[in-house]
């Protein structure tokens, strides 16, 4: 039977197996994002991104707080944070230059100078029209 310890190594590198989970982590690195702001920079659909999160949380890699309707997500504090730290500074010096990371950065700028609530209704917009 694994060790908690392995287990929580393995639910680490699982979730940090997928490109779209690690742009997730990089772009939580400045702070708090609401979902719809994630699900507007990834083009995927928010049950998708919703499924990443999870597994991002599952591993300790995210915090969430709900306020309503809306869920936030940040890198952790404290002792989780702690624990997590040395791995999403390596994060960042291997990818901080590579071009995908840099427009997700540009793209989230824009995004973030719109309220959560309208990107909200427009992305639910587009899902009623598909």
């Amino acid at each position: 039977m694994p060790s908690e310890t392995l287990r929580s190594t393995l639910r680490i590198t699982k979730a940090l197996s997928d490109w779209q989970r690690i742009r997730i982590l990089m772009m939580l690195e400045p702070g708090e994002l609401c979902v719809c702001q994630i699900v507007e920079v990834l083009v995927l659909a928010p049950s998708t991104v919703s499924k990443h999160l999870s597994l991002l949380s599952a591993a300790g890699l995210v915090e969430v707080r709900k306020e309503g309707r809306w869920a936030h997500y940040k890198l952790p504090d404290g002792p989780a944070g702690a624990l997590i730290r040395p791995l999403l500074v390596w994060l960042h010096n291997r990818l901080r230059t590579e071009p995908a990371i840099r427009r997700d950065r540009q793209t989230l700028r824009a995004i973030l100078t719109c309220k959560p609530e309208r990107l909200c209704r427009r992305q639910r917009d587009r899902r009623k029209e598909s």
